[in-house]
């Protein structure tokens, strides 16, 4: 983000008369400066604006509701896909004014262009210096057409109807059209959205302004035991179908599948928070493990074959504990965000079953944002990199 002027019309102009290079309507250029969250302050006169050229790729559309919750839909077109253009899968629900006017979007964003940059830049010699200079604007132009610059993405949509806002959903890792979502009205459902995405791969028509047609469709199944909403959920990476979803009354579900597109969901609950629990994760090498943070500022460690009470309990964080990613490529590391704006790494084989002992399994503990931690996740090609949002409007 950079900064600029709000009003231009503060910088007052004087134009000498007879002076043929002054004009009326020329604006007096302002330096441009770097915004640092938290370190600097915007002046009364300044606002925000978007830098272009600090992304690889940046497309923004409008697809009506606010949104809360979105994943992405993995598709056959490959694991590492790294040259433009590229095509993206993914459902979202949102956050309408209305319950009855609430929907499941299934998205599918093709043709996105970008520019492909080195991370370490090539050294060049004087001498090559002026040719590049010389050459600068044609290398420009040829970027864009290289890379798809000058492509328009193409976005497609189709609508479900859903009943109530949507605090969360997740699509199945092996299955994924197979998604599940958390509803404010307190239930949690299972859709099948094979119909809609092979629709929306054998199709190449953008969607009109306005949004498209909304389908009613009816879920593969419906929990309603809950005692109240919920926003974690998640689905198991090594048993298909497997699922956990945790409520705002302290309570965990597991959900078995069984044939028949059903599930049995455990009617007794994981207990042991003494809040909401936030988020949920899986192990990502054991089958009955799973991990759970709560507004109390504790994370747990759960395993499903020894009873309904947490196997390691320990207190994380010293405000509300949002977010929590199991790391799927280095299995001990789980991250964890805060609403005090901290996150922090553990390493799972120092912790201990016994609450009492001291916690030695921080591993480091970050305080750069100032606002809660809204979402965390580890990279699924990098085991030492992870992505952080906050409320401060930032992304790291």
């Amino acid at each position: 983000m950079v900064r600029s002027i709000k009003n231009p019309k503060k910088a007052k102009r004087k134009n000498k008369k007879g002076d043929e290079s002054s004009s009326s309507s020329s604006i007096p250029s302002m330096p441009t400066k770097v915004w640092q969250p938290g370190v600097d302050k915007l002046g009364e006169e300044e606002e925000l604006e978007c830098d272009p050229t600090a992304y690889n790729s940046l497309h923004a559309f409008h697809i009506g509701w606010p949104c809360l919750s979105f994943d992405v839909v993995r598709d056959s077109l490959g694991l590492l896909r790294t040259d433009f253009p590229h095509t993206v899968y993914f459902v979202a629900g949102t956050q309408a004014e209305k319950p009855d006017w609430n929907s499941i979007g299934i998205f599918k964003v093709s043709n996105v262009s970008g520019k492909q940059r080195e991370l370490v830049p090539s050294k060049t010699t004087a001498g090559d210096s002026d040719m590049d200079t010389d050459n600068s604007d044609s290398d420009e132009d040829s970027d864009d057409e290289e890379e798809g610059g000058s492509a328009t993405p193409v976005l497609q949509l189709r609508k479900v109807a859903h009943r109530g806002c949507i605090n969360r959903i997740r699509a199945m890792t092996q299955n994924p059209h197979i998604c599940a979502s958390w509803s404010d009205a307190g239930y949690v459902q299972i859709w099948d959205f094979s119909t809609h995405l092979n629709a929306l791969a054998e199709s190449e028509t953008e969607v009109p302004r306005g949004g498209s047609s909304v389908f009613n469709q009816a879920p593969l199944f419906n929990f309603k035991g809950h005692k109240d909403e919920g926003y974690a959920i998640d689905w198991s990476p090594r048993v298909a179908g497997r699922l956990v979803t945790g409520d705002c009354k302290n309570c965990i579900h597991l959900w078995e599948p069984t044939s028949g597109a059903t599930w049995n969901v455990d009617a007794t609950p994981f207990t042991g928070h003494t809040a909401s629990v936030e988020d949920l994760q899986w192990s990502s090498t054991e089958d009955h493990v799973f991990a759970s943070c709560s507004v109390d500022g504790h994370i747990a460690i759960w395993d499903a074959r020894l009873g309904k009470s947490p196997a390691i309990y320990f207190k994380a964080h010293n405000a509300d504990v949002n977010v929590i990613s199991w790391n799927r490529l280095a299995s001990v590391m789980l991250a964890s965000g805060s609403d005090d704006g901290t996150f922090s790494i553990r390493d799972l084989r120092l912790l201990s079953p016994k609450s009492q002992e001291e916690d030695k399994s921080l591993v480091a503990h970050f305080q750069y944002h100032k606002h809660p931690i809204t979402s965390i996740e580890w990279s699924p090609h990098e085991a030492s990199t992870l992505a952080v949002s906050s409320s401060d409007n930032q992304l790291t």
